[in-house]
């Protein structure tokens, strides 16, 4: 087997032979030649592949060279073409990115205004026949209902004696009564047990403890008026206080008032009205109306109330507007069994609202004078707000975490009253009389729950601070229709038509009272105008509306279109793998040039592996050499073939 050895540095034909070797001289091997042949092949092939279907760069500067002078994008080409000159390379390259970072940060205002999700303002009128709303009206006084009598003149009594001792004022009873009544069996079922336990108190201003510390420093004999409710253990105490004698005994006598009414389980459904006797007439888009028309029901502080127009299965439509074409009704206003402590005004409440809305008498109300004609013209409005990411509306209350007492469609009062009943329920275990009684909960009484009033005050506070999140986590409708209302007033009747009206009211209604300028009033109630507002709501930016504002800020900065983009794509691509192949070439060239680990127990001789082809194992050769002088290629030449002979031999 022959084996030929060079040593590292010297060319084939420089005359050295190593010991045990041989040396061809003269033409190159054939083997050589064959490698040679091979690897112009090979770069040949390289050559042709770069010229393929996919065409990668060689180095970085080539990629941005290429993209510079080939691309859309204005202003690109000037860093090429003055690369000759650095100081206009250098211009332009802060010009370009300069232009580049000013692009994007318009870019990001574009997109924080798109994420706000903004909103246009959208105003229709509309014209068409309306629905008429539905219309609540109210005695403004509850009646003293036979069920609950007896109490309230206890009640009564009480109170009259309890103003005859604060400010000695004789309401016409005799002390014989507040005896009498004193020396019933106290027992803890009594009235008078619970209200001398509630008691109505006068006192100095600076013995109030919930008077701020810097209130304005008043007189000393100044006094105050209110009532002090206690926990049950009696260890914290609420002061109610009141500036106003008048309202501090209307409150307490409505406190001992809610308590009777939350005694008789059956005192809302009470029906001891007379329509005929509070309404007079009643008549709509010239046609009276009938008992189909209205629904009843019972307010704690309004009294009897009826409702027009409520029944869905057959509204009320609006042929005309105008004053002869809406609700016209007159009504009794004169006090008839009232509760004089508990309502100091005389009148009727009126209230306009939607159908499947309850009617808030406190909220959306007002009074209607005696002896008035009252006139109200409506315009319907109607609110629709976008949902989602838009607001935070609600479409129908599903996604709202708060139960709905009320039947009735989701409202935000409905929400915030349900809220505060359902957190009276779980503070206080009963539920506030005012509100719709939540399922398994009873109505608050101190014969069963005697700190209730304590509680409800308390709970009070903190509903109207918010800390319950009443307010938050009730939110507004997606869709609302309000009725925006003007009134007109005028004496009714009119001094020279009074007697004949009174006298035909009397005949018909069998009207009889004593003050005919204080016993009846009108009202009307139209449409002002067929024409309805509409406010809406859309989006003020879409997808469309970004890339519109994209594209014009990418025209101003660099006067390219999408195409440009695309080629700024590419070029990021491009860099990517590129920077992918580079790496990868090094991680190989890494591997390449590590040595290989000498075996243990080796020596400084170096073995030279020669694996021939068809053998099953390689031979190894080991050469030791001490060379001290470079032949010449003459005299290798000449001894050439001896050596050749010699390993011929071998």
């Amino acid at each position: 087997m022959q084996s030929r050895f060079l040593s590292p540095g010297l060319p084939a034909n420089s005359g050295f032979v190593p010991q045990g070797g041989s040396v061809k001289t003269g033409k190159m091997p054939e083997g050589e030649k064959t490698r040679q042949c091979k690897q112009e092949e090979e770069h040949r092939q390289k050559e042709e592949e770069r010229e393929g279907l996919i065409e990668f760069y060689g180095s970085y500067q080539e990629l941005f060279q290429f993209f510079c002078s080939n691309t859309t994008i204005h202003g690109a080409i000037r860093l090429v073409c003055s690369k000759k000159n650095k100081m206009k390379t250098a211009f332009w390259s802060v010009l370009f990115f300069l232009t580049f970072g000013l692009m994007y940060w318009q870019f990001g205002i574009l997109y924080r205004e798109y994420f706000s999700y903004p909103v246009n303002l959208n105003l229709n009128l509309n014209s068409d026949r309306l629905t008429f709303p539905a219309v609540t009206l109210c005695t403004l006084n509850p009646y003293r209902y036979s069920a609950i009598r007896k109490k309230l003149d206890e009640l009564d009594q009480i109170t009259h004696q309890t103003l005859l001792d604060l400010y000695d004022y004789n309401m016409s009873l005799a002390r014989s009564d507040w005896a009498t009544l004193s020396t019933r069996k106290r027992s803890s079922r009594s009235l008078l047990h619970h209200v001398q336990r509630h008691p109505l108190r006068r006192q100095k201003r600076d013995n109030l403890v919930n008077l701020p510390e810097n209130s304005p420093s008043v007189d000393k004999n100044d006094w105050k008026i209110g009532f002090v409710l206690c926990s049950e253990n009696n260890k914290d105490c609420f002061h109610q206080a009141y500036s106003s004698g008048v309202d501090a005994v209307r409150e307490w006598y409505s406190f001992h008032y809610i308590n009777i009414l939350a005694q008789m389980p059956d005192a809302k459904a009470l029906d001891e009205s007379d329509f005929e006797n509070f309404i007079y007439a009643c008549r709509f888009n010239e046609a009276t109306c009938d008992k189909a028309n209205y629904t009843h029901f019972h307010h704690p502080l309004y009294g009897n109330c009826y409702t027009f127009n409520d029944n869905s299965s057959s509204l009320w439509t609006s042929s005309l507007p105008g004053i002869n074409n809406g609700l016209s009704l007159v009504v009794r206003t004169e006090q008839n069994d009232f509760i004089p402590l508990l309502s100091t005004v005389t009148g009727a409440r009126v209230m306009v609202h939607d159908q499947n809305e309850p009617a808030f008498m406190d909220d959306g109300g007002f009074n209607v004078r005696p002896g008035i004609e009252t006139s109200i013209s409506m315009r319907k409005e109607m609110t629709v707000r976008l949902g989602g990411s838009y607001s935070d509306c609600t479409e129908d209350g599903s996604d709202v975490p708060v139960q709905n007492l009320y039947s009735s469609r989701y409202t935000e009062q409905v929400c915030i009253r349900s809220c505060f009943q359902l957190n009276m329920v779980e503070r206080c275990g009963c539920a506030y009389y005012f509100y719709p009684l939540p399922a398994g909960a009873e109505y608050c009484d101190y014969t069963k729950h005697v700190a209730w009033g304590y509680c409800y005050y308390k709970l009070l506070a903190e509903f109207k601070a918010d800390v319950l999140g009443c307010f938050h986590k009730c939110r507004k409708p997606c869709k609302m229709t309000e009725y925006q209302l003007s009134a007109g007033y005028s004496r009714w009747p009119s001094a020279v038509s009074e007697d004949w009206v009174f006298y035909m009211l009397s005949q018909q209604n069998k009207y009889n009272i004593t003050s005919k300028r204080n016993g009846v009033a009108k009202v009307n109630i139209f449409f002002e105008e067929w024409n309805y507002k509409t406010n809406g709501e859309s989006p003020a930016f879409t997808v469309v509306t970004l890339l519109s504002q994209l594209g014009n800020q990418w025209s101003l900065w660099f006067g390219s279109s999408v195409l440009s983009v695309m080629e700024l794509a590419e070029l990021i691509l491009d860099f990517i793998a590129i920077t992918f192949i580079l790496a990868l070439r090094w991680f190989r060239s890494r591997q390449q040039l590590s040595p290989p680990q000498p075996p243990p127990n080796s020596h400084d001789n170096t073995a030279f592996p020669d694996e021939a082809p068809g053998l099953s194992a390689p031979h190894r050769f080991t050469v030791e050499a001490v060379v001290t002088m470079l032949p010449s290629y003459n005299s290798l030449e000449l001894r050439g073939p001896s050596r050749d002979g010699e390993m011929g031999h071998e």
